[in-house]
């Protein structure tokens, strides 16, 4: 069995055991729905979800032995990926908001009174 924090850097969750160390004691690693500690014991079955960026990830381990870094069909083969997949985004929401003119600095009093008034403030 291996630690948490070297076996989310061997399945290559995180690029080094120092970001996968300082997420587990971030918070950012749950396992089974409870806060982990780096030092704790992976094993098989469980059910590991992270956040990373924007994203989160939720993983379940097969192989709980790795502690070195391995390659990637071998990592992927370790874990069985559990994350449910995003809605589709909605077309009229994406794209640029509120976008200011290059250069033309901060608003105004009569332009923030403007965007105060759009905003309902």
């Amino acid at each position: 069995m291996a630690r948490l924090d070297s076996w989310l850097w061997s399945v290559r969750m995180y690029k080094t055991r120092s970001a996968a160390t300082a997420a587990v004691r971030g918070g950012h690693v749950r396992v089974d729905d409870k806060l982990a500690k780096a030092a704790q014991q992976v094993v098989a079955g469980q059910v590991i979800r992270l956040r990373r960026d924007q994203d989160e990830k939720l993983i379940e381990v097969v192989d709980p032995d790795l502690v070195k870094r391995v390659g990637a069909p071998l990592a992927q083969a370790a874990y069985l990926d559990r994350t449910p997949e995003k809605p589709a985004p909605i077309p009229e929401m994406t794209g640029r908001v509120a976008v200011r003119d290059r250069g033309a600095g901060r608003p105004t009093k009569r332009e923030r009174r403007e965007i105060d008034r759009l905003r309902g403030r």
